[in-house]
């Protein structure tokens, strides 16, 4: 059933809205409220509309985030071993080359890290012997990088006592022909992140971790070893480390010697 105003009231109605002068002041208010009234409305149904085409859960932002420098807290009941904060792990990663073939790796692994390392490489690559390690990790990408560009070159590598490499770092750490591990040495792993540019919005960040996953587990078997190292990294939440035993090093194959570079044990290399 429609309503409409009756014929006379319709008449009058448009004889005053369009009258005498008497009445523009009227008129001409009576248009504006009947403008911003449909105006407001207009801008309401907008605004509705709008937010009924957003998704309920905001897409996460995929991130690429360097670690933090003091070791994490440890995994279940593993005691995390005794680390003091060291500033020079909170810097990008820095390289120096010793007098005995041995390039210290110190610092934050960032994006562009591994372009750095490079460089570092091509300029006194022949001096070269081993990569000593002290890091927190940080750009998982730069470290697949990296750790492929030390096997490629044929160099060794080590974390030695006293040294930390976690996170990202045990990646690097696989690259070399011959890994060595201390005896107080702190290796630790976690779960991957991801490796996109910060703040890169995906349509799908599970795929895209997946994705870093598969790539770390195709690098650790061409490194030769054991895939239980992921399999630790991937039970342990990234805001904690799980920090492998001198005997785990060895038989995952994630060291081959153990001891220093400088003064490795007469043990036999753990690898087959």
């Amino acid at each position: 059933m429609s309503f409409s105003l009756p014929t006379t009231l319709r008449a009058r109605f448009g004889r005053w809205l369009h009258g005498s002068r008497d009445d523009a002041v009227l008129r001409w208010l009576f248009r504006a409220m009947l403008g911003i009234t449909v105006s407001v409305l207009a801008v309401d149904f907008w605004q509705l509309n709008e937010r009924d085409l957003q998704p309920a859960i905001a897409l996460p932002q995929v991130q690429r985030t360097a670690e933090p420098a003091t070791p994490l807290r440890p995994r279940g009941d593993r005691g995390a071993p005794k680390h003091q904060s060291d500033a020079a792990l909170n810097a990008l990663m820095s390289f120096e080359l010793l007098v005995d073939g041995r390039l210290n790796a110190v610092g934050t692994i960032a994006p562009g890290t591994a372009k750095t390392f490079a460089e570092e490489i091509a300029k006194r690559g022949s001096y070269v012997k081993t990569i000593v390690l002290h890091s927190p990790g940080g750009s998982v990408a730069d470290a697949l990088e990296m750790g492929r560009l030390i096997r490629q070159k044929g160099f060794n590598t080590a974390v030695e006592t006293g040294r930390y490499c976690a996170s990202s770092c045990p990646l690097m750490f696989a690259g070399g022909v011959e890994r060595y591990a201390g005896d107080k040495a702190v290796v630790g792993v976690h779960q991957v992140f991801s490796i996109s540019q910060v703040g890169a919005a995906v349509a799908d960040s599970s795929e895209a971790v997946q994705r870093v996953a598969a790539e770390c587990q195709r690098y650790l078997r061409e490194m030769g070893v054991d895939l239980e190292v992921w399999m630790r990294a991937m039970e342990t939440p990234r805001d904690a480390l799980y920090y492998f035993k001198q005997d785990e090093l060895l038989s995952l194959k994630l060291a081959t010697q153990r001891g220093d570079a400088r003064t490795p044990s007469l043990a036999p290399s753990a690898r087959s």
